[in-house]
C-alpha cells in the first residue's frame, strides 16, 4: 500500500474508532490488510499531525489535528496557536529557560514547531516525552517567549 493510501486509511480509522496507542492502530490496520511497522506508523502520525487528546471519559486518544479553528484569526500562526492551546498544559520561566509542559508524547511536536518559527529570543530547544525546554540568551528573552506561549493557553 502506498503512503498516501495508508495515510487516508489512518485518518478514516481515527475518525471511526477510539485509538489510544500505536499498537491499537497497528492492529486496526492489520485488520484492513495493511502490515506496517511501529516506526512507519510513528512517522505517519507525525506526518499527519495526529495529536493525543483527552476525550470526554478522561482517556487519552489519538485525534486528527483540526487547523480550521475559528478561535484563531491569523492564518500564519493559527496552526501553532492551536497546537499550544490544545497540547500545552503549563508554561513557566526559570531564569533564561522557558519550561513547557505538554500532554503525554507531544513535547517533540511542539519543539519542532517552535524550531520552525523565526523567534530571535530562542537559542535552542530540548524536548522529552511531555516537557520541552526553550533556551534563551537571557531572562528577558525567556520572558518574552513565556508570555507568548502563555497567551495561547486560553
Amino acid at each position: 500500500m502506498k503512503k498516501a493510501q495508508r495515510h487516508a486509511l489512518i485518518k478514516e480509522l481515527l475518525t471511526q474508532n477510539m485509538v489510544r496507542t500505536q499498537e491499537e492502530l497497528l492492529q486496526l490496520l492489520k485488520e484492513k490488510g495493511v502490515n506496517a511497522t511501529q516506526a512507519t506508523i510513528s512517522r505517519d502520525l507525525n506526518d499527519l499531525q495526529i495529536v493525543k487528546v483527552t476525550n470526554e471519559e478522561g482517556e487519552k486518544q489519538f485525534a486528527l489535528f483540526n487547523e480550521a479553528d475559528p478561535r484563531f484569526e491569523d492564518e500564519d500562526n493559527s496552526h501553532f496557536q492551536q497546537m499550544i492551546h490544545e497540547m500545552v498544559t503549563k508554561v513557566e520561566r526559570v531564569q533564561f529557560l522557558t519550561i513547557v509542559h505538554t500532554l503525554a508524547d507531544n513535547a517533540q511536536m511542539i519543539s519542532a514547531l517552535i524550531d520552525d518559527m523565526d523567534l530571535p529570543e530562542k537559542v535552542a530547544t530540548l524536548a522529552g516525552f511531555d516537557t520541552l525546554v526553550i533556551i534563551s540568551k537571557d531572562a528577558e528573552d525567556a520572558q518574552k517567549i513565556t508570555d507568548l506561549l502563555q497567551s495561547y493557553l486560553f
